[in-house]
């Protein structure tokens, strides 16, 4: 969608910060570009665009900044005569080389810089259009979710290299899953291997079936190991620090636990509701925890991408040529949003566990010499390309109609199947 000139009045370029805002205004009439410094507070923002609405008051206002998520741009969603163009930093540090060949950086250069880069070029832009509410909501649960279960996953390997300083049995008297709520339970009433081999073997017992551990075998030889080892180490020095490092761990990790539950019960809940679902829920692999992910990927709009193309180059699975003379080489694409590439790459190596055409094209990557990783992001390339087909078309993906494409064309992946 070309976005014409004479619908904006004004042109800004707003270089953010933690705790201020350089902002560089022009007028879409002409005249040289006006400076401003705005605090990062909420009331001198609402200042700063009623005083620009008054001095603008018809049209719309074209806006770029190196930011598409935070604070900033949650606020200036709420003044409907804003145009917001979000700029990858890095497609901008390319932009801002280009004119200044020294590299240096000013905060009011690149306010110039980005409210130059609008004026100019904000008819092969796309502005930035939120998704409705219910969308929105499924994305900020769903990477809400991502991180703290990153977040568990560190503090799991701490409290795993802690009980390694001072009662390693402990990881085997669990499990391997030290998140887990026998596994908290467990270092909560026995932090040490003093505490454990006090008690009675019908407690421990007792304990293990409480929390549905109840094979006898597998009891047999975690009570046996318990009666029969000895501590790594009776050095308080050591114990002390653990044993306030292990409350704390296993206090966080529960915590966390409850959070991760909460966002997936909201997750779970909105999911339902949302009018794609049956769309992903299509898609081999996806699962619930795929799922949403997927919606929030996507959105509502089906203008936002006018091609499989499109979402292939943002999301970043989509690999870069760099030709130079006679010389080309395919690169991996970098600059793309993190938590979105995740999200098709976990997504295409999962497929190949629930489609026999992903997991063909797989192995046929693999003995090609690809490493798991690039034979997974090639896989989310084509992927990309189905959903666009049937996200555009709000179409469930059909896994016996793709097969019989691929045998009409003669595809060599047949081989592989």
């Amino acid at each position: 969608m070309k976005n014409k000139t004479n619908q904006y009045t004004a042109f800004i370029g707003l270089d953010w910060a933690d705790q201020k805002h350089d902002m560089s205004i022009v007028s879409a009439a002409g005249g040289s570009p006006v400076h401003q410094v705005i605090l990062h507070t909420p009331e001198a923002l609402n200042q700063w665009l009623v005083k620009l609405r008054q001095q603008y008051p018809a049209g719309q206002i074209a806006i770029c900044l190196e930011q598409s998520k935070g604070a900033l741009i949650f606020h200036l969603l709420g003044y409907d005569f804003l145009t917001i163009f979000p700029i990858n930093p890095k497609n901008f540090a390319r932009f801002r080389e280009a004119f200044t060949s020294s590299g240096a950086k000013s905060d009011f250069t690149d306010a110039d810089l980005l409210r130059e880069f609008v004026t100019v070029h904000h008819d092969r832009l796309r502005p930035w259009q939120p998704d409705d509410e219910q969308t929105r909501t499924i994305s900020f649960l769903a990477e809400g979710r991502r991180k703290t279960v990153e977040e568990r996953t560190r503090l799991t390997n701490r409290l795993r290299s802690t009980l390694k300083q001072y009662f390693p049995q402990a990881i085997e008297l669990v499990g391997e899953n030290l998140h887990s709520s026998m596994a908290l339970n467990f270092l909560h009433k026995w932090p040490q291997l003093g505490n454990l081999q006090g008690a009675k073997s019908k407690t421990v017992e007792k304990f293990y079936f409480a929390h549905n551990s109840r094979s006898s075998k597998l009891i047999k030889e975690r009570l046996q190991l318990i009666n029969s080892t000895i501590p790594l180490t009776t050095d308080k020095a050591v114990i002390t620090s653990c044993l306030i490092t292990t409350k704390m761990l296993i206090g966080q990790i529960a915590q966390l636990n409850r959070a991760i539950d909460e966002f997936e019960l909201k997750l779970k809940s909105l999911y339902e509701k949302h009018p794609d679902k049956d769309i992903f829920d299509s898609f081999p692999g996806a699962g619930t925890a795929l799922g949403p992910r997927l919606v929030a990927a996507w959105g509502t709009d089906r203008d936002r991408y006018d091609s499989a193309d499109s979402m292939q180059k943002y999301s970043g699975t989509g690999p870069v040529t760099k030709a130079s003379g006679k010389s080309k080489i395919v690169v991996r694409r970098l600059a793309c949003p993190k938590f979105l590439l995740q999200t098709f790459h976990e997504f295409a190596n999962c497929s190949r566990h629930s489609s026999i055409w992903a997991q063909a094209y797989y192995e046929m990557l693999r003995e090609h010499g690809k490493s798991h990783h690039m034979a997974v992001r090639s896989l989310a390339f084509k992927w990309i390309r189905i959903m666009y087909r049937c996200w555009q078309d709000r179409a469930q993906y059909d896994e016996i109609k793709y097969l019989k494409a691929l045998k009409k064309s003669n595809s060599p992946l047949l081989e592989f199947v």
